[in-house]
Protein backbone atom coordinates (compact mmCIF):
# COMPACT_ATOMS: atom_id res chain seq x y z
CA UNK A 1 0.00 0.00 0.00
CA UNK A 2 1.28 3.89 -1.36
CA UNK A 3 1.92 6.33 1.50
CA UNK A 4 -1.21 8.20 -0.80
CA UNK A 5 -3.59 5.34 0.03
CA UNK A 6 -2.90 4.73 3.26
CA UNK A 7 -3.77 8.21 4.54
CA UNK A 8 -6.53 8.42 2.70
CA UNK A 9 -7.48 5.76 4.43
CA UNK A 10 -7.03 7.10 7.65
CA UNK A 11 -8.57 9.99 6.82
CA UNK A 12 -11.89 8.34 5.78
CA UNK A 13 -11.64 6.64 9.28
CA UNK A 14 -11.15 9.74 11.14
CA UNK A 15 -14.26 11.55 9.11
CA UNK A 16 -16.02 8.75 9.71
CA UNK A 17 -16.00 8.51 13.58
CA UNK A 18 -16.30 12.01 13.73
CA UNK A 19 -19.68 11.92 12.41
CA UNK A 20 -20.67 8.23 14.17
CA UNK A 21 -19.40 10.33 17.68
CA UNK A 22 -20.87 13.69 16.67
CA UNK A 23 -24.08 15.66 18.07
CA UNK A 24 -27.13 13.41 18.73
CA UNK A 25 -29.62 13.98 15.92
CA UNK A 26 -32.36 16.06 17.56
CA UNK A 27 -35.75 13.92 18.35
CA UNK A 28 -38.86 13.98 16.20
CA UNK A 29 -40.94 11.34 17.61
CA UNK A 30 -42.09 9.47 20.49
CA UNK A 31 -43.26 6.23 20.25
CA UNK A 32 -45.26 5.75 23.59
CA UNK A 33 -45.97 2.27 24.71
CA UNK A 34 -48.53 1.60 27.99
CA UNK A 35 -47.27 -0.86 30.05
CA UNK A 36 -49.79 -0.74 33.20
CA UNK A 37 -53.02 0.36 33.22
CA UNK A 38 -55.16 0.55 36.73
CA UNK A 39 -57.48 3.14 38.34
CA UNK A 40 -54.67 4.88 40.05
CA UNK A 41 -53.06 8.39 40.22
CA UNK A 42 -49.24 7.67 39.26
CA UNK A 43 -46.98 10.74 39.92
CA UNK A 44 -44.04 9.16 41.49
CA UNK A 45 -41.54 6.61 38.96
CA UNK A 46 -37.76 5.39 39.42
CA UNK A 47 -36.93 3.56 36.86
CA UNK A 48 -34.52 0.35 37.43
CA UNK A 49 -33.42 -0.29 33.93
CA UNK A 50 -35.23 -0.68 30.50
CA UNK A 51 -37.72 -3.55 31.53
CA UNK A 52 -38.09 -2.47 34.98
CA UNK A 53 -39.68 0.73 36.40
CA UNK A 54 -40.76 1.07 40.19
CA UNK A 55 -43.79 3.20 40.97
CA UNK A 56 -45.72 4.65 43.99
CA UNK A 57 -49.23 5.70 43.57
CA UNK A 58 -52.38 6.75 45.63
CA UNK A 59 -54.66 4.40 47.43
CA UNK A 60 -51.42 3.24 49.12
CA UNK A 61 -50.40 1.13 45.98
CA UNK A 62 -46.59 0.79 45.18
CA UNK A 63 -45.23 -1.40 42.32
CA UNK A 64 -42.64 -2.38 40.22
CA UNK A 65 -43.84 -3.17 36.57
CA UNK A 66 -41.19 -5.95 34.95
CA UNK A 67 -41.84 -5.62 31.18
CA UNK A 68 -45.55 -5.61 31.30
CA UNK A 69 -45.65 -7.61 34.39
CA UNK A 70 -46.86 -6.19 37.46
CA UNK A 71 -46.33 -7.06 41.11
CA UNK A 72 -48.46 -4.78 43.31
CA UNK A 73 -48.82 -4.44 46.92
CA UNK A 74 -51.01 -2.10 48.87
CA UNK A 75 -49.80 -0.12 52.14
CA UNK A 76 -51.56 1.13 55.15
CA UNK A 77 -50.45 2.50 58.43
CA UNK A 78 -52.22 2.13 61.51
CA UNK A 79 -55.38 0.66 58.92
CA UNK A 80 -55.09 4.43 56.94
CA UNK A 81 -54.82 3.90 53.28
CA UNK A 82 -51.82 5.86 52.30
CA UNK A 83 -51.49 8.63 49.31
CA UNK A 84 -47.91 7.85 47.85
CA UNK A 85 -46.31 10.83 45.63
CA UNK A 86 -42.68 10.45 46.26
CA UNK A 87 -40.10 7.31 45.26
CA UNK A 88 -36.44 6.56 45.20
CA UNK A 89 -33.86 3.86 45.28
CA UNK A 90 -30.66 3.05 46.05
CA UNK A 91 -28.16 0.29 44.99
CA UNK A 92 -30.06 -2.33 47.75
CA UNK A 93 -33.49 -0.72 48.59
CA UNK A 94 -36.75 1.57 47.21
CA UNK A 95 -37.90 4.23 49.53
CA UNK A 96 -41.40 5.33 49.60
CA UNK A 97 -42.75 8.42 51.12
CA UNK A 98 -46.73 9.50 51.83
CA UNK A 99 -48.22 12.58 51.70
CA UNK A 100 -50.93 13.89 53.91
CA UNK A 101 -50.71 13.83 57.60
CA UNK A 102 -49.55 10.78 58.97
CA UNK A 103 -46.19 11.35 56.23
CA UNK A 104 -44.71 7.75 56.46
CA UNK A 105 -41.32 7.04 55.06
CA UNK A 106 -41.34 3.43 54.15
CA UNK A 107 -38.00 1.34 53.60
CA UNK A 108 -38.18 -1.63 51.42
CA UNK A 109 -34.91 -4.00 51.04
CA UNK A 110 -34.75 -5.08 47.77
CA UNK A 111 -32.78 -8.53 46.59
CA UNK A 112 -33.20 -10.08 42.86
CA UNK A 113 -36.44 -7.02 42.01
CA UNK A 114 -37.86 -8.74 45.21
CA UNK A 115 -38.86 -6.76 48.47
CA UNK A 116 -37.40 -8.59 51.17
CA UNK A 117 -38.56 -6.79 54.04
CA UNK A 118 -40.64 -3.36 54.18
CA UNK A 119 -40.34 -1.00 57.40
CA UNK A 120 -41.27 2.41 58.53
CA UNK A 121 -38.35 4.54 58.91
CA UNK A 122 -40.29 7.98 59.65
CA UNK A 123 -43.27 8.95 60.05
CA UNK A 124 -44.19 12.74 60.74
CA UNK A 125 -48.27 13.68 62.31
CA UNK A 126 -49.38 17.17 62.69
CA UNK A 127 -51.17 20.07 61.02
CA UNK A 128 -49.68 21.07 57.85
CA UNK A 129 -47.48 18.42 57.16
CA UNK A 130 -47.47 17.50 53.27
CA UNK A 131 -44.16 15.33 51.94
CA UNK A 132 -43.61 16.48 48.27
CA UNK A 133 -40.18 14.30 46.60
CA UNK A 134 -37.21 12.67 47.62
CA UNK A 135 -33.80 12.10 46.35
CA UNK A 136 -30.72 10.59 47.38
CA UNK A 137 -26.87 12.06 46.68
CA UNK A 138 -25.46 8.51 47.45
CA UNK A 139 -26.43 5.06 48.64
CA UNK A 140 -25.67 6.41 52.38
CA UNK A 141 -26.71 9.67 52.43
CA UNK A 142 -30.91 10.66 51.20
CA UNK A 143 -33.63 14.03 51.29
CA UNK A 144 -37.42 14.62 51.38
CA UNK A 145 -38.92 17.89 51.38
CA UNK A 146 -42.12 19.14 52.24
CA UNK A 147 -44.19 21.91 52.60
CA UNK A 148 -43.03 24.80 55.07
CA UNK A 149 -44.13 24.43 58.71
CA UNK A 150 -43.30 26.64 61.14
CA UNK A 151 -41.42 29.09 58.88
CA UNK A 152 -39.60 26.67 56.90
CA UNK A 153 -39.31 23.96 54.12
CA UNK A 154 -39.93 20.75 55.74
CA UNK A 155 -36.83 18.64 54.95
CA UNK A 156 -35.90 15.41 56.11
CA UNK A 157 -31.95 13.87 55.85
CA UNK A 158 -30.22 10.24 55.98
CA UNK A 159 -26.86 9.48 56.32
CA UNK A 160 -26.95 5.96 57.30
CA UNK A 161 -28.21 4.35 54.09
CA UNK A 162 -32.09 5.51 55.22
CA UNK A 163 -32.15 2.93 58.47
CA UNK A 164 -33.15 6.96 60.09
CA UNK A 165 -34.02 10.20 59.29
CA UNK A 166 -34.02 13.32 60.83
CA UNK A 167 -35.77 16.60 60.29
CA UNK A 168 -33.53 19.90 60.03
CA UNK A 169 -34.67 22.67 62.19
CA UNK A 170 -35.72 25.81 61.14
CA UNK A 171 -32.65 27.69 62.26
CA UNK A 172 -30.61 25.94 59.76
CA UNK A 173 -33.26 26.94 56.64
CA UNK A 174 -33.84 29.98 54.74
CA UNK A 175 -37.45 31.55 56.23
CA UNK A 176 -40.35 30.85 53.89
CA UNK A 177 -42.60 33.56 52.22
CA UNK A 178 -46.47 33.54 53.33
CA UNK A 179 -48.03 31.35 50.93
CA UNK A 180 -44.61 29.70 49.27
CA UNK A 181 -45.29 25.83 49.42
CA UNK A 182 -44.51 22.88 46.61
CA UNK A 183 -46.51 20.99 44.45
CA UNK A 184 -46.32 17.30 44.63
CA UNK A 185 -47.06 16.79 40.87
CA UNK A 186 -44.26 14.53 39.81
CA UNK A 187 -41.58 14.23 42.49
CA UNK A 188 -39.10 16.12 40.48
CA UNK A 189 -38.95 19.02 43.32
CA UNK A 190 -35.74 18.34 44.20
CA UNK A 191 -32.77 17.84 41.81
CA UNK A 192 -29.00 16.65 42.90
CA UNK A 193 -25.72 16.72 41.16
CA UNK A 194 -22.72 15.96 43.31
CA UNK A 195 -23.06 17.51 46.98
CA UNK A 196 -25.32 19.95 45.70
CA UNK A 197 -28.77 20.05 45.94
CA UNK A 198 -31.77 22.48 44.95
CA UNK A 199 -35.58 22.32 45.72
CA UNK A 200 -38.14 24.49 44.39
CA UNK A 201 -41.15 25.96 45.66
CA UNK A 202 -44.18 27.90 44.32
CA UNK A 203 -47.29 29.42 45.18
CA UNK A 204 -46.87 33.22 46.24
CA UNK A 205 -43.42 32.96 45.52
CA UNK A 206 -41.33 30.35 43.18
CA UNK A 207 -38.16 30.13 44.47
CA UNK A 208 -35.07 28.01 44.13
CA UNK A 209 -33.40 26.73 47.25
CA UNK A 210 -29.95 25.47 46.71
CA UNK A 211 -27.52 23.37 49.27
CA UNK A 212 -23.84 22.84 48.10
CA UNK A 213 -22.59 20.21 50.93
CA UNK A 214 -25.74 18.00 51.38
CA UNK A 215 -28.01 19.73 53.10
CA UNK A 216 -25.76 21.29 55.62
CA UNK A 217 -26.06 25.19 54.76
CA UNK A 218 -28.78 26.51 52.43
CA UNK A 219 -29.19 29.87 50.69
CA UNK A 220 -32.29 31.17 48.81
CA UNK A 221 -32.59 32.10 45.37
CA UNK A 222 -36.00 34.41 43.46
CA UNK A 223 -37.08 33.18 39.72
CA UNK A 224 -38.63 35.13 37.22
CA UNK A 225 -41.31 31.96 37.01
CA UNK A 226 -44.93 32.82 37.57
CA UNK A 227 -46.16 33.16 40.96
CA UNK A 228 -48.43 35.05 43.35
CA UNK A 229 -51.39 32.37 42.60
CA UNK A 230 -52.19 29.43 44.59
CA UNK A 231 -51.66 27.14 42.27
CA UNK A 232 -48.42 28.77 40.10
CA UNK A 233 -44.53 28.06 40.11
CA UNK A 234 -42.38 25.95 39.76
CA UNK A 235 -43.37 22.39 39.62
CA UNK A 236 -39.69 20.86 38.36
CA UNK A 237 -36.20 20.97 38.25
CA UNK A 238 -33.49 19.74 36.78
CA UNK A 239 -29.73 19.79 36.55
CA UNK A 240 -27.12 19.32 33.91
CA UNK A 241 -24.21 19.92 36.14
CA UNK A 242 -23.24 22.15 39.06
CA UNK A 243 -24.02 25.23 37.43
CA UNK A 244 -26.29 24.41 34.55
CA UNK A 245 -30.23 23.96 35.59
CA UNK A 246 -34.01 24.34 34.29
CA UNK A 247 -37.01 24.77 35.47
CA UNK A 248 -40.73 24.32 34.57
CA UNK A 249 -44.41 25.11 35.91
CA UNK A 250 -47.06 27.56 35.16
CA UNK A 251 -50.04 27.97 36.35
CA UNK A 252 -52.27 24.55 36.89
CA UNK A 253 -55.13 26.38 36.51
CA UNK A 254 -54.37 28.25 32.77
CA UNK A 255 -52.09 24.84 31.43
CA UNK A 256 -51.78 26.75 28.01
CA UNK A 257 -50.07 29.84 29.21
CA UNK A 258 -46.86 29.61 28.21
CA UNK A 259 -45.27 33.30 29.49
CA UNK A 260 -43.20 32.85 32.90
CA UNK A 261 -43.26 29.15 33.12
CA UNK A 262 -39.81 27.78 31.85
CA UNK A 263 -36.25 29.06 32.92
CA UNK A 264 -32.55 28.31 32.89
CA UNK A 265 -29.64 29.49 34.91
CA UNK A 266 -26.07 28.91 33.97
CA UNK A 267 -24.60 29.76 37.52
CA UNK A 268 -25.69 27.47 39.75
CA UNK A 269 -29.38 28.73 40.50
CA UNK A 270 -28.34 31.86 41.73
CA UNK A 271 -29.74 33.95 38.58
CA UNK A 272 -32.73 32.59 35.97
CA UNK A 273 -33.41 33.33 32.40
CA UNK A 274 -37.22 32.80 31.15
CA UNK A 275 -36.85 30.50 28.26
CA UNK A 276 -39.11 30.80 25.17
CA UNK A 277 -41.23 33.12 26.86
CA UNK A 278 -44.55 33.32 24.81
CA UNK A 279 -43.92 30.87 22.67
CA UNK A 280 -43.59 26.49 23.32
CA UNK A 281 -45.31 24.55 25.66
CA UNK A 282 -47.38 26.38 28.78
CA UNK A 283 -48.08 24.08 31.87
CA UNK A 284 -45.61 21.31 32.63
CA UNK A 285 -45.20 18.73 35.08
CA UNK A 286 -41.84 17.34 35.21
CA UNK A 287 -39.07 18.57 33.12
CA UNK A 288 -35.40 16.27 32.46
CA UNK A 289 -32.48 17.38 30.39
CA UNK A 290 -31.99 14.26 28.10
CA UNK A 291 -28.57 12.24 28.63
CA UNK A 292 -25.57 12.18 25.82
CA UNK A 293 -26.71 15.49 24.59
CA UNK A 294 -24.66 18.17 26.84
CA UNK A 295 -27.49 19.84 27.82
CA UNK A 296 -29.37 20.56 24.46
CA UNK A 297 -31.95 18.30 24.53
CA UNK A 298 -34.87 18.64 27.15
CA UNK A 299 -38.47 17.15 27.46
CA UNK A 300 -40.87 18.20 29.88
CA UNK A 301 -44.21 16.49 30.17
CA UNK A 302 -47.40 18.00 31.70
CA UNK A 303 -51.13 17.12 31.29
CA UNK A 304 -51.28 18.70 27.98
CA UNK A 305 -48.62 16.46 26.38
CA UNK A 306 -45.33 15.97 26.04
CA UNK A 307 -42.88 18.68 24.51
CA UNK A 308 -39.12 18.96 23.45
CA UNK A 309 -36.37 21.29 22.76
CA UNK A 310 -32.99 20.42 20.75
CA UNK A 311 -31.40 24.06 21.36
CA UNK A 312 -31.61 24.33 24.96
CA UNK A 313 -34.69 25.59 25.74
CA UNK A 314 -35.23 28.52 23.27
CA UNK A 315 -37.57 26.67 20.88
CA UNK A 316 -40.01 23.41 21.25
CA UNK A 317 -41.83 21.05 19.34
CA UNK A 318 -45.02 19.34 20.20
CA UNK A 319 -43.93 15.52 19.73
CA UNK A 320 -47.37 14.18 21.36
CA UNK A 321 -50.90 15.40 23.20
CA UNK A 322 -50.90 12.72 25.40
CA UNK A 323 -50.68 13.53 28.97
CA UNK A 324 -48.20 12.20 31.46
CA UNK A 325 -47.71 13.58 35.23
CA UNK A 326 -43.58 12.90 35.26
CA UNK A 327 -40.98 11.79 33.06
CA UNK A 328 -37.51 9.45 34.06
CA UNK A 329 -34.86 8.68 31.40
CA UNK A 330 -33.15 5.36 31.26
CA UNK A 331 -30.83 6.43 28.44
CA UNK A 332 -30.79 8.78 25.68
CA UNK A 333 -33.61 7.79 23.85
CA UNK A 334 -35.76 6.04 26.24
CA UNK A 335 -37.66 6.84 29.13
CA UNK A 336 -40.78 6.04 31.85
CA UNK A 337 -43.95 8.32 32.13
CA UNK A 338 -46.25 7.91 34.30
CA UNK A 339 -49.83 9.57 34.44
CA UNK A 340 -53.63 9.11 35.24
CA UNK A 341 -53.99 5.44 35.09
CA UNK A 342 -50.94 4.52 33.55
CA UNK A 343 -47.15 4.24 33.34
CA UNK A 344 -45.70 4.12 29.68
CA UNK A 345 -41.91 3.58 28.09
CA UNK A 346 -41.77 6.36 25.43
CA UNK A 347 -38.76 5.60 22.76
CA UNK A 348 -38.03 8.92 21.70
CA UNK A 349 -36.84 8.52 17.93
Amino acid sequence: MSIKHFFTLILIFVLSYSCSSGKKKPFTSVSISEVFTDSLSIRAIVPKDGSNVWFAANKGVVGLITNKTPKLVTVAYDSKPLHFRAIAKTTSSVFILSIDTPAVLYKLDIKDNQATAMKDVYVETGEGVFYDAISFWNDNEGIAMGDPIGGCLSIIITRDGGTSWAKLPCSNLPEVMAGEAAFAASNSNIAIYGDHTWIVTGGKRARVFHSPDKGLTWSVYDTPILQGGVMTGIYSVDFLDATTGVVFGGNWDDKYFNEGNKAITRDGGKTWSLLSNGSGPGYRSSVSFVPRTKGQGIVAVGSPGISYSSDQGLTWSELSKEGFYAIEFVNDSVAFASGNMKIAKLSFK
